[in-house]
């Protein structure tokens, strides 16, 4: 079968991909911008990669008509303030190009609305189920809660919270109650839907085995890390202060702080648990959640990661827009230097950046971090999903990869800290020479006086650098 696949390069989308190859189909994947698009070579000759923005009628043109299903596996809940007219033109635009395919079942990950007070997010996907149910195919619609699993966005913030704060003064919504489901399962879910006929134009809520309030949550999480936590919950604490609660303590960003906090107010239970019968499905608990995840993260295996979506950081590129550094009217500082061994330069240079570091004076790049973080920015709490790889789009701290090929030695990287500007910083191998370069294009006086302010840390930061990238 001949499956189109929305949302290829997200935190779901980039686990489900080889599943659904394994059995036996072929999948056509909807990326926005192809270079960031780096599956598996093994995987490629069972795909087939087309540009779509669902808010551009036109690109959605490239979607085939002989398709036989699809995943609707879309959300923008921190991309705007006004994500929802955003995500409800997206559905009427999938669903009306849907409808000149031979498309015989769509399936839609949502989020469980079954609390009569709906935050602004989850009414949100409840009306892009509505959009799509209106399509000449038959949908089914997935309802999950809180999705745990090695790199989702709900595992890496209770990992934050609970790994940082031996003690933790809370906002009262740590009471709200939640029916937390594992990554496998969403994943195990989602494939056995598909076109089984008894789930055609139906929705389901789908959870894991326990039901927990958040703070029941922190705690085991507490327990499986063998840490003692203490959580005091203070009423009075208001839903923009849980915001900043969240952003300064976890690696997410403040719009998508809002937007969590806004959703962690209403309970996320399953109505019912058809789906575990009809699909012969038993959900794993939550402990055993994260007993996997920790398992994937010990042995290198995250597959894919909320933080290297673009949702992670305030900016939303097209990476093929930033690939070619510009110099006109741009400052450029370039250093170069011998290399001692070129193969251990190659695999410092990959490795640099989160737990590994910057090499050279990290008190610098975490006070830059920090200052980030006080105007907004991302700083340096992401931090990268692979300890030894990039790909193009992945994350690392502040910054984020543009180009990266190993074998002709060079990296690209785009900043995603707050400027007043545009920065790139590159490193290139020229037979026994490593290039490192930093561009800024400033905007305005600001940027450019910015730019000269910063002149001396630079020389310093990346002089250093560069000296323990060759040594």
């Amino acid at each position: 079968m001949k499956i189109l696949l929305t949302g290829a390069t997200g935190y779901i989308g980039k686990r489900i991909l080889p599943v659904l190859i394994s059995k036996g189909h072929t999948v056509i994947c909807c990326v926005r911008d192809k270079k960031r698009f780096t599956p598996k070579e093994s995987l490629l000759p069972f795909i087939e990669v087309i540009e779509v923005d669902l808010l551009n009628k036109e690109s959605l043109k490239n979607i085939p008509e002989d398709i036989d299903g699809a995943y609707y596996l879309v959300h923008s809940m921190s991309t705007s303030k006004d994500y929802q007219l955003l995500e409800e033109q997206s559905a009427i635009n999938f669903r009306e190009a849907i409808n000149n395919t031979s498309a015989k079942h769509v399936i839609y990950l949502s989020g469980i609305v079954n609390d009569k007070s709906l935050s602004k997010h989850l009414s949100s996907r409840k009306n892009v189920e509505n959009e799509l149910s209106k399509g000449k195919y038959s949908l089914t619609t997935l309802r999950a809660g809180i999705i745990i699993g090695s790199g989702s966005a709900s595992f890496e913030i209770i990992r934050d919270l609970v790994e940082k704060l031996p003690f933790m003064i809370t906002p009262k919504w740590l009471n709200t109650k939640c029916q937390p489901i594992g990554i496998s399962n969403v994943i195990e879910m989602l494939v056995a839907t598909l076109f089984n006929q008894s789930a055609y134009n139906q929705n389901f809520d789908i959870g894991g085995s326990d039901i927990l309030t958040y703070k029941q949550m922190l705690l085991l999480f507490a327990k499986v890390r063998k840490l003692k936590r203490f959580i005091f919950i203070l009423p009075i604490m208001t839903p923009k202060l849980s915001s900043y609660w969240l952003f300064f303590v976890t690696s997410i960003s403040y719009k998508l702080a809002i937007a969590l906090v806004d959703s962690m107010k209403v309970e996320v239970i399953c109505n019912d648990n058809r789906i575990n019968d009809l699909l012969g499905i038993k959900p794993i608990s939550y402990q055993e959640s994260l007993e996997r995840s920790f398992k994937k993260i010990q042995q290198n295996e995250v597959i894919s990661s909320w933080r290297d979506s673009l949702v992670s950081g305030h900016l939303n590129i097209q990476i093929s827009d930033f690939i070619d550094v510009p110099s006109y009217g741009c400052y450029k500082g370039k250093q170069q230097r011998k290399l001692n061994n070129k193969k251990e330069s190659i695999e410092r240079i990959w490795k640099i950046g989160g737990k590994n570091g910057w090499y050279y004076a990290n008190w610098l790049w975490r006070l830059r971090g920090f200052l980030d973080i006080l105007v907004g920015g991302v700083g340096l709490k992401r931090g990268r999903t692979d300890n030894n790889n990039l790909e193009v789009g992945d994350a690392i701290d502040f910054w984020r990869v543009l180009y990266s090929d190993k074998e002709k030695g060079r990296l690209l990287l785009f900043a995603e800290m707050k400027l007043p500007g545009e920065a790139w910083l590159e490193f290139s191998i020229n037979d026994d020479q490593l290039i490192q370069s930093a561009t800024f294009r400033p905007k305005g006086i600001f940027g450019r006086l910015y730019w000269i302010f910063l002149i001396p840390f630079h020389n310093i930061l990346f002089k250093g650098l560069l000296k323990k990238l060759t040594k």
